[in-house]
C-alpha cells in the first residue's frame, strides 16, 4: 500500500482527498506529513492542502534519461549518501545505482570538509560506477565528472579538478570521488555530488541566482551528460580538450596546498593523466588540498 510520500505531487491535494486514497483520517494525514517533515522531506502544507516542493526528484516524479540513475533510493535524513551507497555497492548494486538524500548529517567534501545543505533547496546525491579502468586512468574521472556537472548547470566554470564555480567565482557545486580497488583494477567508484540550487551557505553561490533550473533538472542533466562523456575515458585528449574550454584555472596564477607543501605559480596545463601543471610542477588530483586563484602581487593571507 502506498504511503503519503508516494502520493504527493507538485500540485496541492486536499487532506480529505489524500485521506480517502490512504484509507485513513485527515488527522492521520496531517500526522504523517509532519513526520515526513521531521525526517527531512520537503513536504509543504497550507490551507490548499499538501504537496512536495516543486523540483523535488521523488521516485515517481523523476525519470532518469538513460541507464544511470537506476535503481534509485530517495531518502530523507542520512549520515552520508556516500556511506549509504558504499554499503549498497558491497551488497552488489549494479552500475548506475543512485542515492539521493534531503539531509546529510555527516555530508563531506574533499579532504573531509563538511558540506552544508538544506532539504528541498540543495542537491546531494551519490552515484555508483563500475568502470573497467586501470588505477592509472582514475585521474581523468574527477575531471569528467566536473565537466558533466558544468554542462548540466550551464553557467560558470570548473576549478581544477572538479569544483564548479559561479561566473563571479563563488562555489556552486562540488564532486567527491571515492574508489575501491582490487589489485590494479577499479572495483567501483562512488561519485558524490553536492550542488547549491535554491540556497547556498555564506560565501557560496546558489544556482537560482543565475538559472531557473530545478533540482530535478540538474540531476537529470548531470546523469545524461555523464553517460555521454564516459566513453571519452578511452579518448583522453578529446576529454581534456572539452575540459579546457570549461576551466577557470588554466592560465591563472594559483596557490595549491598539497601534503608536501604549497605550490604557487601559473596553472599551465592539464596533463594526459588529469594532473595539473603549475610552472613545471605536476600535481595529481589526489594530492591537492586546495586550489586558490591569485591576483598579481597577492601574498599569502
Amino acid at each position: 500500500m502506498p504511503g503519503l510520500l508516494d502520493l504527493l505531487t507538485e500540485d496541492y491535494q486536499s487532506g480529505e482527498a489524500l485521506a480517502q486514497r490512504l484509507k485513513v483520517s485527515r488527522q492521520a494525514v496531517s500526522k504523517k506529513a509532519k513526520k515526513l517533515l521531521a525526517e527531512g522531506f520537503p513536504v509543504e502544507m497550507s490551507r490548499k492542502g499538501y504537496r512536495i516542493r516543486p523540483g523535488t526528484p521523488l521516485p515517481h516524479l523523476f525519470h532518469p534519461p538513460g541507464r544511470l540513475g537506476r535503481p534509485y533510493r530517495y531518502l530523507g535524513r542520512v549520515g552520508s549518501t556516500q556511506d549509504v551507497l558504499r554499503a549498497w555497492a558491497e551488497e552488489g548494486a549494479e552500475e548506475g545505482a543512485l542515492v539521493l538524500a534531503e539531509v546529510q548529517e555527516r555530508g563531506r567534501g574533499r579532504r573531509g570538509r563538511p558540506w552544508e545543505s538544506r532539504p528541498g533547496e540543495s542537491l546531494t546525491f551519490s552515484l555508483l560506477l563500475r568502470p573497467t579502468l586501470p588505477l592509472s586512468s582514475m585521474g581523468l574521472l574527477p575531471l569528467l565528472a566536473g565537466l558533466a556537472l558544468w554542462r548540466a548547470v550551464g553557467v560558470g566554470g570548473i576549478k581544477w579538478p572538479n569544483d564548479l564555480l559561479a561566473p563571479d567565482g563563488r562555489k556552486l557545486a562540488g564532486v567527491l570521488l571515492e574508489a575501491k580497488a582490487e589489485g590494479e583494477e577499479v572495483a567501483y567508484v562512488l561519485l558524490g555530488v553536492g550542488a547549491n540550487v535554491d540556497w547556498a551557505p555564506e560565501g557560496a553561490a546558489a544556482l537560482r541566482e543565475f538559472s531557473p533550473l530545478s533540482r530535478r533538472e540538474v540531476l537529470s542533466g548531470f546523469l545524461l551528460h555523464l553517460e555521454s562523456l564516459l566513453p571519452l575515458l578511452e579518448s583522453p585528449e578529446t576529454l581534456l580538450s572539452l575540459y579546457r574550454e570549461a576551466s577557470y584555472t588554466l592560465g591563472r596564477r594559483v596557490r595549491v596546498q598539497t601534503p608536501k607543501g604549497v605550490v604557487e605559480g601559473v596553472a599551465e596545463a592539464i596533463l594526459p593523466d588529469g594532473s595539473l601543471q603549475v610552472e613545471g610542477v605536476r600535481i595529481g588530483a589526489g594530492e591537492v588540498a586546495l586550489v586558490s586563484p591569485l591576483r598579481t602581487g597577492e601574498s599569502d593571507p
